[in-house]
């Protein structure tokens, strides 16, 4: 019965030909979000120079400001997580190092953005 299978039949729904778009555009929209929230970032940053500890936590309280700063946090754990996960992809044959590597990348970076996150609200809802 599988030699009346086409090619098509064959690779449907496989590997890299299934999900292959949907990483392209999710590292394109995370690359475009990080350009305008990277302007953003140096801009409050740059703002901040020479103030004090309790300036800070003011400034990364206001609304505004943690919300973008979350956008910020998410956008680059995920950004390179996506790059990460291309990289791996194109050198790493062993599928079991390839495998533990990828997992290991996921959970640093959920791990960090949680941590992140974290901290911006705590800040954020103190102030």
């Amino acid at each position: 019965m599988s030699r009346y299978r086409t090619p098509l039949k064959n690779v449907r729904g496989l590997g890299a030909a299934k999900t292959g778009t949907e990483h392209f555009v999710h590292q394109r929209l995370t690359a475009t979000a990080l350009v305008f929230l990277s302007l953003w970032f140096v801009y409050f940053v740059v703002g901040l120079v020479g103030s004090d500890y309790l300036a800070a936590t003011e400034a990364v309280s206001k609304p505004w400001n943690a919300v973008l700063l979350v956008g910020f946090l998410v956008a680059t754990f995920w950004h390179a997580q996506l790059g990460l996960q291309v990289v791996l992809e194109d050198y790493v044959h062993n599928s079991l190092a390839a495998l533990a590597l990828q997992v290991s990348v996921k959970f640093i970076a959920v791990l960090g953005a949680i941590v992140s996150i974290f901290a911006v609200a705590r800040i954020a809802l103190a102030g």
